[in-house]
């Protein structure tokens, strides 16, 4: 066992490192895997700009969130965009400048200004990881325990005092702490056509489930409209800033199909754009982005230009067909403006959060801004939380130590469940069909680790697709097609949860 007298965080993306570099000190679990913030491509969403303000940048987010956004955590979001730009240059983030040397600013989709902070064009989510690791590499204060992976929390006395972690060689042990951050990200992998890369899996909102800390929101996936249909896995994104420069939504005639769907056509709300395309798909009459008129591409998108070339196609002249892929989470763990849980002792932060700054439906380039505002509003709970006297006697679960650590080939069927019923368009008994074929894969599951994480978050998914009977942002169900207003409100999910009992 090792005991440490300061805050552990699991995850070293956006939200984990700027908790750590926030923090007088701080150990951090980086599992290995290249988690979403090196993928992000789009941008940081922050009102810097003369014309623009935290406001406005308000009501953008508050207009797309289906209405249950909380407007507290999204003032406190929105408000430090600028602090949050200025931190990250004054760690040599290189953002891209206009000729006088001001930030370039683009726009995507739902936001009323240009406000979208770019770093080499698409490479932004690359530019904030280097900037953030570099950072906590070189500070004193921050350890890295690099290829740890923290697999279950440890509770007592109904708080939260440390992990069971394996190491790089697998071997396990108990790591307790006087605080615990999960920021683990999202749960893309659970579907079988996402965005996300591997180690996306949901290991944190699982981990959280097991000791009873609340949930909330957990129907809303964020499918995002337009992943480059090639046979890859993850599907490539195709970032929506091209669409902000010009690009178009076509079929496979070159006709525009946008147009009778919402009218800011292919700048409507993500979830709008993603079930259009899915429909033309379901008509047979394909969807493609038309890139041809956005001037020097490959200097704009260079990532997605060399995606592209790899896939035989040139966005300057040919048309890149398109899919919707699950991209992001709006459910999590329920915190506060802190991030603190329900459960003493754990904070989270990051996409496996759900503070309320997204509501129904992410606004574009919020989530780089959420990680690097509520990292800081984390690490700064933390320092000013009290001494904790950790107990000697803690253990974590049993099964912890005993389930095996590798794949099992029965999450690829999950995946394809989820993909199928519990996706971008749902129907009660699609999501009834999906519960009972888990079911029947319980045991199967059983036998890893991340089977019983893939198991436990279908389930929860699964659970809160089915209680929600209305449509609205990324939750939309066929059979009930309209939105309700008497479910205007969040869904928060108390324990016990349906969780397997192994």
């Amino acid at each position: 066992m090792i005991t440490l007298d300061h805050p552990l965080v699991i995850g070293s993306g956006v939200a984990g490192l700027s908790v750590a570099l926030g923090l007088d000190r701080a150990t951090v679990l980086a599992p290995g895997d290249l988690g979403s913030t090196s993928w992000a491509q789009g941008g940081i969403a922050a009102a810097v700009g003369g014309d623009d303000s935290a406001a406005a940048h308000t009501d953008d987010t508050l207009e797309v969130s289906g209405g249950l956004a909380v407007r507290r955590a999204v003032e406190i979001l929105t408000a430090g965009g600028r602090d949050a730009i200025e931190r990250l240059v004054a760690l040599g983030a290189e953002f891209d400048r206009t000729a006088t040397g001001e930030l370039k600013l683009g726009r995507e989709a739902g936001h009323g200004n240009r406000r979208i902070v770019h770093a080499d064009g698409d490479g932004t989510g690359r530019e904030i990881q280097r900037v953030l690791s570099t950072a906590a590499t070189a500070a004193d204060s921050v350890e890295i325990w690099d290829g740890w992976k923290a697999l279950a929390l440890v509770r007592v006395d109904g708080r939260v005092v440390g992990v069971v972690a394996a190491d790089r060689a697998g071997d396990r042990t108990e790591i307790h702490a006087p605080g615990v951050v999960l920021a683990t990200g999202g749960i893309g992998r659970l579907f079988k056509h996402t965005t996300n890369p591997e180690g996306v899996t949901g290991d944190g909102l699982a981990m959280a489930a097991q000791v009873g800390a609340r949930l909330a929101d957990l129907e809303f996936v964020q499918f995002h409209p337009t992943a480059l249909m090639v046979d890859l896995d993850p599907l490539p994104l195709l970032t929506e800033a091209i669409r902000g420069d010009g690009a178009v939504l076509v079929d496979d005639q070159g006709r525009r199909f946008m147009k009778k769907h919402h009218p800011d056509v292919e700048l409507a709300p993500r979830d709008v754009v993603a079930r259009a395309i899915w429909w033309q798909h379901d008509r047979h009459a394909g969807a493609y982005l038309d890139a041809s008129s956005i001037k020097g591409f490959p200097e704009r998108f260079p990532t997605v230009f060399e995606i592209a070339r790899e896939a035989g196609l040139d966005p300057r002249t040919d048309l890149l067909p398109v899919s919707p892929a699950a991209h992001y989470y709006m459910g999590g763990i329920d915190t506060d403006e802190s991030g603190r849980t329900s459960m003493p002792g754990l904070w989270a932060v990051g996409e496996v959060a759900s503070t309320g700054v997204h509501g129904a439906n992410r606004l574009a380039s919020n989530s780089l801004l959420e990680g690097l505002v509520y990292g800081a509003r984390v690490a700064a709970d933390l320092s000013g939380a009290a001494p904790v006297a950790l107990p000697a006697d803690a253990h974590g679960p049993a099964w912890a130590f005993e389930t095996g650590l590798g794949r099992v080939s029965a999450i690829d069927e999950v995946r394809r469940i989820m993909w199928e019923r519990v996706g971008l368009i749902r129907t009660g008994s699609g999501v009834w069909e999906a519960r009972g074929r888990l079911l029947e894969l319980e045991e199967a599951l059983s036998t890893t680790i991340p089977g019983r994480v893939a198991f436990n978050v279908a389930r929860l998914v699964t659970a809160a697709a089915l209680r929600r009977s209305e449509s609205r942002g990324g939750h939309y169900r066929a059979d009930y097609p309209e939105l309700d207003p008497f479910q205007t409100q969040r869904t928060l999910v108390e324990p016990p949860f349906v969780l397997d009992a192994r």
